[in-house]
């Protein structure tokens, strides 16, 4: 007789890693969160929030993508759980919501009860950062769907926000300021272009010294993407915010104009702001062409906020001196379409 082990599915390993996981999941909870770990389905109660006129839920999903495949070469993984909270919550901060709770989903060819820990130990610090919590999730073991040691992650938000203030960019006008928080290194998108540069094309490896610094060339790839979460809400209840954009996949030439209104576009000065080092080197190697570049990574900015123009330097002092992120002023709204890098 044979058994779901020996299909590749080890369920005691599974239930391994749940109680592993079960303290770090736990420290994230906050108000609201209804029931445990274990159950069937997550809950979180809104009666907090009976003050809104129209409270609205808005969601969001996303990935780490091909930065996993670092962390799975150098097997380190207790920072991609970083990563797939702030391409989730980085994404809702946008429209002026405040993260509620997270899913999570982890497919994998083999459940390794330490190596999920560590992920969601991860996942977990995202959380605590971004004020959420999480309430829900799934591993599964998956022989036959990934290779040797190989996982996905997959993440959901939920946040809230008065619908009267959701930020949708309708109030954007030529003028207008643009400001850049700085990112903390590639964030979590352009990495398959990133591998071929540092693995193929200039044949490095993963424990190379990046010029410049005291960190592997793996370790500034794996360097977490940055939650902005803290400084985003503060900024919405300090400041009239026009237009907030995640600069993820598409860099700042795809994702700015997704938040301006038609026929508008907006002017980039480029020098403007300062470049994460391992940004600085991949435009040192020359291989890629300049708008490929401001196409695919995000190039040193993390997030763009769109402010009137009488307030842009008081916005960005507020920035640098209140809150953990840099900022500078990189450009301004135009008549036009498309975003013009100078």
């Amino acid at each position: 007789m044979i058994n779901y082990k020996d299909s590749g599915v080890d369920i005691d390993s599974g239930n391994k890693a749940v109680e592993l996981i079960k303290e770090h999941v736990n420290n994230t909870f906050i108000k609201g969160v209804v029931g445990d770990i274990g159950l069937f389905s997550g809950g979180f109660s809104l009666d907090e929030f009976k003050d809104m006129k129209s409270p609205t839920l808005l969601a969001s999903t996303d990935g780490v993508g091909t930065k996993l495949l670092i962390a799975q070469k150098m097997d380190i993984h207790n920072t991609v759980g970083i990563d797939l909270v702030a391409m989730c919550v980085n994404d809702l901060i946008c429209q002026g919501a405040r993260p509620l709770f997270f899913l999570d989903y982890i497919g994998a060819d083999k459940i390794i009860p330490t190596r999920i820990e560590e992920i969601v130990k991860g996942i977990s610090k995202g959380c605590i950062d971004s004020n959420c919590a999480i309430i829900g999730g799934e591993t599964a073991e998956l022989p036959g769907m990934y290779s040797k040691d190989e996982y996905d992650l997959a993440g959901f938000s939920v946040g809230i926000v008065d619908r009267e203030n959701i930020i949708n960019g309708e109030k954007i006008k030529a003028g207008n300021k643009i400001i850049a928080l700085k990112s903390s290194g590639l964030h979590s998108n352009g990495y398959s272009l990133a591998r071929k540069i540092f693995f193929e094309e200039m044949e490095s490896d993963y424990n190379d010294i990046l010029p410049s610094t005291n960190k592997t060339i793996g370790e500034e790839l794996l360097r977490p993407t940055k939650l902005y979460v803290k400084t985003i809400l503060s900024l919405i209840h300090e400041f009239e915010i026009f237009g907030i954009a995640n600069i993820t996949g598409g860099g700042l030439i795809e994702n700015v104009p997704r938040v301006l209104p038609k026929g508008l576009g907006a002017n980039i000065k480029l020098g403007s702001w300062e470049k994460p080092q391992i940004i600085k080197e991949i435009e040192l190697l020359n291989l890629v062409k300049e708008e490929e570049l401001y196409r695919t990574f995000n190039m040193g900015v993390g997030m763009v906020v769109i402010v009137d123009e009488n307030i842009a330097d008081e916005v960005v002092d507020y920035i640098n001196s209140k809150t953990d992120d840099k900022a500078s002023i990189i450009g301004e709204i135009v008549e036009g379409e498309g975003v013009v890098l100078k």
